[in-house]
């Protein structure tokens, strides 16, 4: 199973990589995408280098997509080619998974009307949906997370939602996740 894992100039460095790490250890291929094609530089500095061109991107390929939040999730939410990319993913029923600010960028296009979701709680609108405050909210295909701090509830309820809940507790055992 595939996930696509967008980075934009930004990026919150922890809800990237912490994503991608869990992601990875539970067995999902997830590739990292460079929305400006080229390397790509975090918040607070880190570069990621030799990322996937998202001119590359097919859809087809990929079972959930995930955004990280941080300032670079206005680069995100600005560019027509991503909020295609998730309506596509939207409409095929597949899992879009955002946290932090990134979940704004759904509330916005009435993705999360009707739903339960969570964000960086400065940034919470009227989405039309319930916002709970939790870590991690899981609500049909979308799963959202709340800020840095829930990286790895937000990364256990993608594994659960792409591979089910033993797969989840599995992870969890290995990195001596007592929660």
């Amino acid at each position: 199973m595939k996930v696509c894992l967008l980075l934009a100039n930004g990026f919150e460095e922890i809800e990237a990589i912490g994503t991608f790490a869990l992601l990875s250890r539970a067995g999902l291929s997830v590739d990292l995408f460079a929305v400006s094609n080229e390397n790509t530089t975090g918040r607070f500095g880190l570069t990621c280098t030799q990322l996937k061109p998202f001119t590359h991107v097919n859809a087809a390929d990929y079972q959930a997509l995930v955004l990280p939040g941080g300032p670079g999730y206005q680069i995100l939410e600005q560019n027509s080619q991503v909020t295609q990319l998730i309506e596509q993913f939207i409409t095929e029923g597949k899992v879009v998974a955002a946290i932090c600010a990134s979940p704004t960028i759904l509330g916005k296009r009435g993705y999360l009307k009707g739903k339960k979701y969570t964000c960086f709680t400065a940034m919470n609108e009227d989405f039309g949906g319930t916002f709970t405050g939790q870590y991690a909210e899981t609500d049909g295909q979308i799963i959202t997370g709340q800020s840095a701090a829930a990286t790895i509830d937000f990364a256990f309820a993608i594994i659960e939602k792409l591979l089910g809940k033993e797969q989840a507790t599995e992870v969890k055992k290995r990195i001596y996740y007592k929660k």
